[in-house]
């Protein structure tokens, strides 16, 4: 779990640097909404780390809002669109449905674990399914 935590936290942590520069406008709208759900992510990270109070009202809010953000992504991402400062892999246009099918499935599992937190002891399982699901787009789309 520990691994998916650090991954959402230095992926917030990256955002506003990564926009500094970008020129393309469809690279920039897709910028901003990743920085949405990597918003997200550290809201629900930072509880499961513990470093701020827990909040099952923030935690299935922003597992709302994950959800609707990941059913944006292919939209966001039909335009092969690039910049020095994108850090999308070509791949995504060469395997656009696989693509699309990750964020989907991320739509999916953070659709279904709204509302379910209820505990600190929650956050752990939640972290996990939704790390894993960023995870197996990250790793094939995204540059690291």
């Amino acid at each position: 779990m520990k691994i998916y935590i650090a991954l959402a936290l230095i992926a917030a942590g990256t955002v506003a640097v990564a926009h500094s520069g970008v020129k393309n406008p469809d690279v920039m709208n897709r910028m901003i909404g990743m920085s949405e759900m990597a918003k997200q992510m550290k809201t629900v990270g930072a509880m499961a780390k513990g470093e701020t109070a827990f909040d099952a009202d923030a935690v299935n809010a922003a597992l709302a809002t994950l959800s609707e953000e990941a059913s944006y992504i292919p939209s966001l991402f039909e335009i092969n669109a690039t910049d020095p400062k994108s850090e999308a892999l070509p791949v995504i246009w060469e395997e656009f449905d696989t693509f699309a099918g990750h964020a989907k499935h991320l739509e999916e599992i953070t659709a279904s674990l709204a509302g379910t937190v209820k505990s600190p002891g929650d956050l752990g399982p939640v972290m996990k399914e939704v790390g894993k699901a960023c995870a197996a787009c990250h790793s094939d789309y995204r540059k690291e």
